[in-house]
């Protein structure tokens, strides 16, 4: 009898050929789809395990920066001097806290033609270079190199000759103008503000630079350069005003061919200061590399949309108080808010003069809190807390009975304050102090005592003291141009014009038109004429707001907008410098529900625009922002 063989489980290999070629790509669309999630769009060849593309994300030459070491520029030096070594050390460890490699390398690398690799070269106090080094360094920027320069590049050979200010001149689009002699221990040093550069630095912030290494003024010759800074100090030097900002930048960032460069006129090791100043300074060298090596930076707009800087009319009454009605006329007609700074005494003699006063403006004091010979004498020189306290207890009961309404705003009778003022205001609720101190901004600034916000603002531009009794103008025309060369300093800037009239000078009859005449200068250039109870509204919402942000991938960053307060905020504007020309632009979120805000692409497509309509408290909207780079 036959037996049958048993048959077992048949195996088609077409079907298991067929189910792991399904597996492997679902397996490659899951990976480029995460690789879509995390890095928005891309193009097949960039993740490629390709010769390049391993090269790109090896240490070697990756974002790397080379950190010129110039011996001819060192030969030019006293022997011994340490000058050059103290500089370049102190860039090596910029650069690592920018999280960036980098190289020291030699006059001969670059005379060779070997630097081209690099993202970004610094030319540290390189004042003596070859010509091959002047040509390779041009050949370099031409071709789309960054290079971060300070002092004066290339104005000796490299047998340390007299060359000029020609390559200066060529690539920085800039003239020279003339050192600063170390006369003076420092200089004030003020930073404009909304550009990608100082992003998140108060606006007009004043650095301090110390001139031992005779800083450099310049002037901005050529539309591609883009001014950042000024020496000139409005404070304490004559001159005017347009004239000498454009004659005094001492810092520029710019384009040359197809690269990029930025320029500080003083060496970095020259800023000196307190701990804020360091931390503003190295906010400044981060936001210049991230625009060099073409990353993002980003910030919350000083002011609403439609203005570029701001004004607050400052009206004070003292001797010859009737004079005020000059400006209630303005007023009438321009609509313009107000808050009257009275001398309580002032007030105590005529008390239906304040109450009219209150009718179509909020009231502030002026109030004595001692005198001091300099600023540097402020330490237990102004009246002791004990009078300070019982001063302010005695002026708000005072114009607040007159008045019948609560003041909240003070002025310093000469100018200066001390903690024991800021705590004294936080125990009769006052919110606003209008000081002459000199700042080292253009812009309003929060102080809590107490867990009570103080906006402070600082003098920001000449009063009527100066330009009437001070400089003797007493032709109204001449005035009018002395304020609006602040106008337009303040314009430059980006901050507040504080205009500060006075019952016995501008407010006179003969002066007052002049005040009208500013207010529509200052409108008719996009400045914000407002209030200081609106001001305050607008900064502490416009301070809240915190903005992080992150390169994801070339076409790819993330954006945060978080409001930590408890109040909920409106309007306001965040300007993302993607610091390259993009185009396509589309936000999203990652995160379900977000809603996302409207936006707009600037006209140079690199900046965009975002519109905050409204956040409500302690939220936080996590934004997507992909795009097309219109150059690689």
């Amino acid at each position: 009898m036959a037996v049958k063989e048993a048959k077992g489980l048949r195996v088609n290999y077409l079907i298991i050929f067929l189910s792991g070629l399904v597996l492997l790509i679902s397996a490659i669309l899951v990976f480029l789809l995460i690789v879509k999630n995390i890095y928005g769009n891309y193009e097949l060849r960039e993740i490629l395990p390709t010769k390049e593309n391993l090269k790109f994300l090896s240490s070697e030459k990756r974002a790397k920066v080379g950190i010129l070491y110039s011996k001819y520029t060192e030969n030019m030096l006293n022997p011994g001097s340490t000058w050059l070594k103290d500089n370049v050390d102190t860039w090596k460890q910029k650069i690592k806290d920018a999280k960036l490699d980098y190289d020291v390398i030699s006059d001969q690398t670059i005379e060779l033609g070997e630097h081209f690799d690099y993202k970004l070269i610094v030319l540290p106090g390189s004042k003596s270079l070859s010509d091959k080094e002047i040509m390779q360094l041009k050949r370099y920027v031409e071709n789309g190199g960054s290079i971060f320069v300070t002092g004066g590049p290339a104005t000796y050979s490299d047998e340390g000759k007299w060359r000029g200010w020609d390559f200066f001149k060529e690539v920085f689009g800039m003239n020279f103008n003339r050192e600063i002699k170390p006369e003076e221990y420092y200089k004030v040093h003020t930073l404009r503000g909304d550009l990608p550069i100082t992003a998140q630095i108060p606006t007009g912030y004043a650095l301090k630079v110390a001139t031992w290494d005779r800083p450099i003024y310049a002037e901005v010759v050529e539309p591609r350069t883009t001014q950042v800074s000024f020496w000139y100090d409005f404070r304490r030097e004559a001159g005017l005003v347009r004239e000498e900002i454009q004659k005094s930048a001492g810092i520029s960032y710019g384009t040359y061919g197809k690269g990029r460069f930025v320029w500080y006129g003083f060496e970095i090791n020259s800023v000196i200061g307190v701990q804020k100043d360091y931390i503003f300074f190295e906010r400044l060298f981060n936001n210049s590399v991230n625009w060099l090596i073409y990353q993002p930076t980003a910030f919350v707009k000083d002011w609403p949309a439609q203005y570029d800087a701001a004004l607050v009319l400052v009206p004070t009454i003292k001797d010859q108080p009737g004079n005020i009605y000059n400006l209630t006329t303005i007023l009438n007609k321009s609509k313009t808010p107000v808050t009257y700074f009275i001398d309580p005494t002032v007030a105590i003699k005529n008390p239906g003069f304040v109450k009219s006063l209150t009718k179509n403006g909020e009231l502030g004091a002026i109030i004595d809190l001692g005198y001091i010979e300099s600023p540097q004498d402020t330490v237990n020189k102004l009246f002791s807390k004990e009078v300070q306290f019982s001063t302010f207890k005695f002026v708000t009961d005072t114009l607040s009975k007159i008045s019948g309404k609560s003041v909240k705003a003070i002025m310093p009778l000469n100018g200066y304050y001390d903690d024991n003022t800021l705590q004294a205001m936080a125990s009769q609720n006052y919110e606003f102090l209008v000081t002459d101190s000199l700042t080292d901004r253009s812009v309003p600034e929060i102080r809590v005592r107490n867990n009570k916000p103080i906006m402070i603002i600082t003098k920001t531009a000449r009063d009527d003291y100066e330009v009437v009794r001070n400089y003797g103008l007493v032709n109204t025309n001449f005035q009018r141009y002395t304020y609006e060369e602040d106008v337009d300093r303040i314009l430059f800037e980006g901050g507040l014009y504080v205009f500060k009239v006075h019952t016995d000078y501008q407010l006179q009859p003969q002066y007052s038109s002049v005040i009208s005449d500013i207010l529509k200068y200052a409108v008719n250039k996009k400045m914000w004429i407002t209030s200081l109870k609106e001001l305050q509204a607008w900064w502490m919402k416009r301070q809240g707001v915190e903005v992080r942000y992150e390169t994801r991938s070339k076409r790819r960053i993330a954006v945060e907008f978080t409001n930590p307060r408890n109040e909920k905020i409106d309007e306001l504007v965040i300007q993302v410098n993607l610091n390259k020309k993009v185009t396509n632009v589309e936000v999203s979120s990652d995160i379900i529900n977000t809603k996302i805000p409207k936006y707009k692409l600037s006209s140079e497509g690199q900046t965009i625009y975002f519109y905050l309509e409204k956040m409500e408290a302690h939220e936080s909207r996590s934004l997507l922002v992909d795009f097309d780079n219109v150059e690689n």
